[in-house]
């Protein structure tokens, strides 16, 4: 979930978020096939415009089509532009009425707005217990995390972990979550799992940078960072990092990046 940034942070906003912010709707052989929203983690700001202009493109020549219109809002919320994601997806659902994969772009966008309760009933309205969805239940789980109750989100993901046990975002949801409460050595250990698995993303891997920089190993989270990022956003991400470390309610700061 995405609030309005500027351009030398928005690597560091993926803390607490790959759930809901940048959850690929990716694909899953024991459950559904979905798509994958765009990842645009790793770009330039420039690759990030370059994005967002063409699938503004596309969005304009065929605003009822179910592809465009989560990747447009997916695009909008890496900007910082909630608002217009949630409004996307809204005229997408009065299309697409009962479709789960926009209820569920619709509940990360209005999560990324910090519309904590109707993303919830949003969610809520999307899984269906006798056959949940994983994506549904990993949205459902950052959203409670952003809430504060962590201990229900784990559980949502170690259930969805079940339905996808080769899903990276799930184990870096789960390594997130402990690094909202402090945790962690155990939240490097779950986004280590997840970087080595299939479909882990550059924001997965900047997670992990920062997990790293929060445990003041700044050389070891500085070549992760480098190996995502330009010079100069590595060089920002750091002091950052640093500052994070100085602050006495950093985990309070940690959260409102979500």
């Amino acid at each position: 979930m995405q609030r309005t940034l500027t351009p030398t942070l928005r690597p560091l906003r993926a803390v607490l978020l790959a759930g809901v912010a940048a959850l690929a709707l990716s694909a899953c052989a024991s459950n559904r096939t979905s798509m994958r929203s765009p990842d645009l983690s790793g770009q330039s700001q420039v690759e990030v415009q370059a994005t967002l202009g063409e699938l503004t493109q596309r969005f304009k020549k065929n605003p009822k089509d179910k592809a465009t219109i989560i990747y447009y809002a997916a695009a909008l919320r890496s900007v910082g532009q909630a608002e217009q994601a949630i409004a996307v997806l809204e005229a997408g659902l009065s299309v697409h009425k009962n479709d789960v994969d926009i209820r569920v772009a619709y509940a990360k966008a209005l999560s990324a707005g910090g519309r904590f309760e109707q993303a919830l009933n949003v969610i809520e309205g999307s899984t269906d217990p006798a056959a949940p969805d994983w994506n549904a239940l990993s949205v459902k789980g950052a959203i409670l995390d952003q809430t504060g109750r962590n201990k229900e989100a784990r559980a949502l993901y170690q259930q969805a972990l079940l339905i996808a046990p080769n899903e990276a975002s799930l184990y870096a949801n789960l390594g997130l979550s402990y690094a909202m409460t402090s945790e962690l050595a155990e939240a490097e250990v779950q986004l280590r799992r997840a970087v080595k698995m299939r479909g882990a993303t550059s924001q997965i891997r900047q997670n992990l940078a920062l997990v790293v920089g929060l445990q003041g190993r700044f050389d070891e989270c500085r070549a992760l960072f480098a190996a995502e990022l330009p010079p100069d956003q590595v060089e920002v991400n750091m002091a950052y990092i640093r500052a994070l470390l100085t602050h006495q309610n950093r985990w309070d700061i940690i959260k409102g990046e979500t």
